[in-house]
């Protein structure tokens, strides 16, 4: 197939319209791969499993292989899954699996990701992995303004980091300049780097509510995260909670740092105490209800909401 611009006539074939479909830019500079993988096994424990997505022709595998345990590549193009086998034939501690990596189960025991990922897959990737309870960590090569957007780069903190923080640290590992890809892509990449803790910041038995305050924060009520927490907390506790954790009344819920937010909320919580409406019905509903997202939680919850669904089906 060809396609004309103008005077130029550039070819396209099924291995182009393939690599496109798949979003498949292969890490190509021995430089950039060794800064890579040096970043993945600075702190890897010895035996350690890697798993590897979009593990390509081999060329990260390789490198990996000589310092993991074991290591197992997923890779869906069947044409490059073929030379991926043969490239990783001679290595004994490494595993193809020719087939789409979001559908394999996590492994049993704690393992560590990695890839240069896709850039249209690196949301349902990374969900995969928080979601994976043996995670240990993950190490992926992702488009620089998703990392940015995930590590604070822009001084502002999305959702998603701030609900993981008291379990993940997000942090960015590096930078990669778009030439070093094949084919060279349009953004620079970056190293995002995710850790589950040793301890986590909040106990066991608190995350659901530590989500709960999250999505009603970023529920958007009133243009600032007093305003949208006063809905669902009574205004002398947010007072004193944003006096705990540093922040002025004015702040927008983009800039407190995910520590800020863990500090607010032990404050709101306060000893022995569940977070709890200020007034049934008034405000929870309208920063529960702000975003499709929070429905899945308020079908799980306590609240009055739940109960004003119940009677209404």
């Amino acid at each position: 197939m060809q396609r004309r611009r103008g005077s130029r006539t550039s070819a396209r074939t099924g291995r182009d319209w393939t690599r496109r479909s798949l979003s498949q830019n292969f890490l190509a500079d021995p430089a950039a791969i060794g800064r890579y993988v040096r970043v993945v096994t600075r702190d890897l424990p010895g035996g350690a499993l890697v798993v590897e997505v979009g593990a390509g022709d081999g060329r990260i595998t390789r490198a990996l292989a000589a310092h993991a345990g074991a290591v197992i590549a997923y890779e869906i193009d069947p044409v490059l899954a073929g030379r991926l086998h043969a490239a990783c034939r001679p290595l004994g501690n490494v595993r193809c699996v020719p087939g789409d990596f979001l559908s394999a189960r996590p492994p049993a025991r704690p393992f560590h990701l990695t890839g240069s990922i896709p850039y249209a897959a690196t949301s349902r990737i990374v969900d995969w992995a928080l979601a994976a309870p043996s995670l240990a960590s993950a190490t992926l090569i992702t488009q620089l303004e998703y990392a940015l957007k995930r590590t604070g780069g822009y001084r502002r903190w999305s959702r998603l980091t701030v609900l993981t923080w008291p379990v993940f640290t997000w942090r960015l590992a590096g930078r990669i300049d778009r030439r070093a890809f094949r084919p060279v892509p349009r953004v620079d990449s970056a190293i995002l780097r995710i850790e589950r803790r040793g301890r986590p910041l909040l106990p066991p038995g608190l995350p659901a509510g530590y989500r709960r305050c999250v999505e009603i924060g970023f529920g958007g009520r009133g243009g600032t995260l007093h305003a949208s927490l006063r809905g669902a907390y009574s205004r002398s506790r947010v007072d004193a909670a944003f006096e705990a954790a540093g922040l002025g009344r004015d702040t927008v819920v983009a800039y407190v740092h995910p520590d800020q937010w863990v500090r607010l909320f032990k404050a709101l919580r306060g000893p022995g105490r569940r977070p709890s409406p200020a007034a049934p019905g008034d405000g929870l509903r309208q920063g529960l209800t702000a975003g499709r997202s929070a429905a899945p939680w308020c079908a799980r919850c306590p609240c009055p909401w739940r109960s004003r669904r119940r009677r209404s089906r």
